[in-house]
């Protein structure tokens, strides 16, 4: 089946203007200003999108798939991720990782998780690992992982400056990073070192340690919750001045500066303002991971569950709250993403890219059709596709 879509106002993410779109299978074909047939012979399928505007489908660039948490205990392990989930928020892509919990959760049921994923019909992917060190990898080194197996793309969530990291330390880092980098390098993949960073006052210096002494660059690390306190956000935008990447989690409970309440969106908008080049941020959910609030003993209080929309919402109050422009704010969930993670195939509207699209109302950028690898998954608001269970 063929797919025209007809009239949209195009932001690849760079504003296209109006055009017509045609998908051919899972790929983009052409974008030209109209595209038309003149045979009823051929099976057309025509979606309008008059009055609305076409961006590139979601990437999460951080996802618990599998459920994360047990902070609390056995009883406080959250759940999977749904498919609907995801394409409800207008996300085609994800990365998925695994974060405190190394022991019941693992990388093979991290890798079945995005298979199934991906049956389901959206895209995705994994890191290695999780919060500690050494990495449990699948084939016993991290190098192998990423040449051997197609899903991983990274290592990660390695934890560190939070209490329930491994403490690990700068010659544990730097020789994770190495092993990434070359595992990238020989596979064509990102290699990337996906990096929680805790509340400690140590934040990134474990880091910059590394791109200091090591021939390693900054940007072999990719850091999130860089929002989560302000005096890691501060130091997010030294780091970033230095070339680093910096991850915004959009699911955590907003922090707050001296002139109020900050969230991914206006974090946002406060490195753009601290002329932090747009490529080297990015929004991220931490869906379905648990959301621990701990008392100044180490002490759980409360749980929450990261969501998986909390990235849509982010980027749609960047765009009416904050007014950054449209083509800038969605290259955070778009374009930056692909280029850090090595998605080749993702991240615009382009000819030849795989065809993962989301058609917004072009006024009030609700979610009106998501389209994963050329098949429409929401269509004109209805649900078209849902999980095996649900």
């Amino acid at each position: 089946m063929l797919t025209v879509i007809k009239n949209g106002e195009i932001y690849s993410p760079d504003y296209l203007g109006k055009k017509d779109i045609l998908l051919v299978d899972k790929k983009i074909g052409y974008i030209k200003d109209d595209i038309s047939f003149s045979t009823s012979s051929i099976d057309i399928n025509i979606i309008d999108a008059t009055n609305k505007i076409i961006v590139p489908g979601f990437i999460d660039s951080h996802v618990h798939i599998i459920g994360g948490g047990g902070e609390g205990g056995f009883r406080t392990r959250t759940p999977e991720l749904q498919l609907t989930d995801a394409t409800t928020a207008g996300i085609t892509t994800i990365v998925g990782v695994i974060g405190t919990d190394g022991t019941t959760r693992t990388t093979p049921a991290l890798i079945a998780k995005a298979r199934a994923l991906e049956e389901e019909g959206i895209t995705c992917f994994v890191h290695t690992g999780s919060y500690q060190i050494p990495v449990k990898t699948v084939t016993g080194k991290i190098e192998d992982d990423l040449i051997l197996i197609d899903k991983i793309i990274g290592v990660g969530e390695i934890a560190i400056a939070d209490h329930r990291s491994s403490q690990p330390t700068f010659e544990e880092i730097a020789k994770i990073a190495a092993a990434a980098r070359i595992g990238g390098m020989l596979s064509g993949k990102a290699g990337i070192v996906n990096v929680h960073i805790g509340d400690s006052l140590s934040m990134l210096s474990l880091l910059e340690e590394v791109a200091e002494k090591t021939d390693i660059p900054l940007r072999q690390f990719y850091p999130t919750h860089m929002n989560r306190n302000p005096y890691l956000f501060e130091a997010g935008i030294r780091f970033a001045k230095k070339g680093g990447y910096v991850d915004f989690t959009t699911s955590t409970v907003p922090i707050f500066l001296e002139e109020g309440e900050v969230k991914a969106s206006k974090a946002l908008k406060q490195m753009l303002e601290a002329n932090v080049p747009i490529e080297q941020m990015t929004f991220s959910s931490d869906g379905q991971a648990s959301l621990p609030d701990f008392d100044k003993n180490g002490e759980l209080i409360g749980l929450k569950i990261g969501k998986v929309q909390s990235l849509y919402d982010a980027v749609v109050e960047a765009i009416l709250v904050h007014k950054i422009p449209i083509e800038t704010a969605i290259r955070v969930v778009t374009s930056n993403p692909a280029s850090i993670l090595k998605l080749k195939q993702k991240g615009q509207i382009k000819e030849g890219l795989d065809a993962d699209l989301v058609i917004l109302e072009k006024n009030s950028l609700e979610i009106d059709s998501v389209i994963a690898m050329g098949k429409p998954m929401i269509l004109e608001k209805e649900i078209v596709v849902k999980g095996t269970f649900e």
